[in-house]
């Protein structure tokens, strides 16, 4: 898709368009999704802009093209189009056991928080979990097999194990939760 205008004044009304030219009110649980799958982009956009290490950001940079693809089968749903695949399910499934080996097991809730970056990061886990919420929202919507819900769920994983190991090597202590 090539954006050649980008004020079009077509959603002035309350109305967007799907990627599949359906016209839906910009308060559909669809669009909704959408949204929280672009907030989450954002969200981790803004946690690479404090990362300090070449490898987490060429990482957490294909998350942003899966969430990309994500956006794009959400917005042609029950199209039969696959933009995201096992194969992503699984590099993070891998990444969250490669990464948690070094980790102590927890025992008790943690704060988020830590250096600007794992701030981030913990931002954009929460906001990956309403994104989850979000997809739960849908699913009657979809007729089709798809990873979405999945993706989301080992996503924040992989973000809640990211910032714990990031803050970990960085000799951050965790601060846990006190009942």
């Amino acid at each position: 898709m090539r954006i050649s205008k980008v004020t079009t004044k077509s959603g002035d009304k309350g109305n967007t368009s799907l990627g599949n030219g359906e016209r839906v009110l910009k308060s559909h649980l669809l669009i909704n999704l959408l949204g929280d799958i672009d907030e989450l982009n954002s969200q981790i956009g803004s946690a690479i802009s404090s990362c300090k290490s070449e490898s987490i950001t060429s990482e957490l940079q294909s998350i942003q093209q899966d969430l990309f693809n994500l956006g794009g089968e959400i917005s042609i749903i029950n199209s039969g189009t696959i933009l995201i695949n096992d194969d992503r399910l699984e590099f993070l499934e891998e990444r969250i056991d490669e990464l948690n080996q070094s980790l102590k097991p927890l025992k008790e809730f943690i704060m988020p928080g830590g250096d600007e970056f794992c701030s981030r990061i913990h931002l954009s886990r929460s906001v990956c979990r309403r994104a989850e919420r979000s997809c739960v929202a849908i699913l009657d919507l979809v007729k089709e097999k798809n990873i979405w819900l999945p993706y989301l769920n080992r996503l924040s994983d992989y973000l809640f194990v990211l910032a714990r190991y990031v803050s970990s090597e960085r000799g951050s202590e965790e601060i846990l939760w006190k009942r």
